[in-house]
């Protein structure tokens, strides 16, 4: 299969490095506007914890500033510009837009748009006050060039051992890292020690001039998913070895979150679908049939927050699964690496430096 898929990637490759060279070369150009964009993605096919990252900076940049969050809105059923209002679903505006307008409660602007060149005109058209625009998974849109580059990484996979699509999860060459103006490594362990940050800054051999941070999640207790339905907490640290619980996902890298669970006594049972999964009537069936077979005197189904989202508007989910699943939810914490430098301020020193 390697051996066939080898000559795939190449084609791959090279027809994202001349498009590249075409940007570089201003055969095709992007556009820079004066409001300050910051852009925040990836050189893989998700995982690296794009959403969540948007959100901490966000959750900071909004203290002072007047912000805005524009995606593309993966797998939603709407096209062009939308804005997320009270009306909005996963399926109108996307998933990940959708937990970020819940999140913020309407304090931010949320809008996706497949074209970011068309969605920050619309934006500034309908808001001319703001300040600060936040691109979610920007990195290999280069009609608009940010003012703010920021590039994530997962540590269990960083894109420098990674290949090229199909071999690997590479949307473009490891040297396009280059572009980043910031790197940041996500999931970091608890545990890390230095070493390990500095042996990470030496494998990433950054430019001089990019900045180099790493962050971990921090879960926090379980919330039901669905609020009306909802007969009890639960905590995870009550659960014991007699109990059973069913870890529904549909994210890029589940990984991180199983490790996490594996840490405590109760049964685990992992139930992984793809990234942005639109759970079907069938899905949901076998969801429910394998909830009723674990074993335990407590049985209760955690999921992310992304998955959350889509499953509460989800119109074949179970009442009688409602009362027992929750989400757990998590937050970036920026971590000691090999510098000092703190994350927010070095951001807000790009938005104070307009030219």
């Amino acid at each position: 299969m390697v051996g066939l898929l080898t000559p795939v990637s190449w084609i791959y490759g090279i027809v994202v490095g001349v498009r590249n060279w075409m940007f570089e070369q201003k055969i095709l150009k992007s556009v820079e506007y004066d409001i300050p964009v910051i852009g925040v993605g990836n050189l893989t096919v998700g995982g690296t914890g794009k959403t969540p990252h948007v959100e901490y900076i966000v959750s900071h940049l909004m203290l002072d500033h007047n912000v805005a969050v524009l995606s593309r809105g993966y797998k939603r059923k709407t096209k062009g510009f939308v804005l997320a209002n009270a009306k909005s679903t996963p399926a109108t505006i996307g998933d990940e837009p959708y937990q970020i307008y819940q999140k913020f409660h309407g304090k931010v602007r949320v809008a996706a748009c497949e074209s970011r060149r068309k969605g920050i005109e619309e934006l500034l058209k309908l808001y001319p006050e703001l300040q600060v625009i936040v691109l979610d998974d920007s990195f290999q849109h280069r009609w608009v060039k940010p003012k703010l580059s920021i590039l994530l990484t997962d540590y269990s996979r960083p894109f420098y051992e990674d290949k090229l699509l199909p071999l690997g999860r590479l949307r473009e060459s490891p040297m396009q890292v280059n572009r980043a103006d910031m790197v940041i490594v996500t999931k970091c362990p608890q545990d890390s020690q230095p070493l390990t940050y500095r042996l990470a800054s030496k494998e990433l051999d950054l430019m001089a001039f990019q900045k180099l941070f790493f962050s971990r999640y921090e879960y926090g207790q379980l919330k039901p998913v669905f609020i009306d339905d909802a007969l009890y907490t639960v905590r995870l640290t009550d659960l014991t070895a007699k109990d059973s619980v069913m870890l529904l996902t549909g994210i890029a890298n589940p990984r991180y979150i199983v490790k996490y669970f594996r840490g405590y006594p109760f049964k685990v049972k992992v139930d992984h679908y793809p990234d942005h999964h639109d759970f079907t009537k069938r899905d949901i069936q076998d969801i429910h049939k394998k909830f009723q077979e674990m074993p335990g005197e407590r049985k209760i189904i955690v999921t992310t927050e992304k998955d959350a989202v889509r499953l509460m508007h989800n119109p074949y989910f179970p009442k009688d699964l409602k009362p027992f699943t929750f989400y757990l939810p998590i937050e970036v914490r920026m971590v000691r690496g090999v510098d000092d430098h703190d994350l927010i301020e070095e951001i807000k020193n790009h938005i104070r430096n307009k030219g």
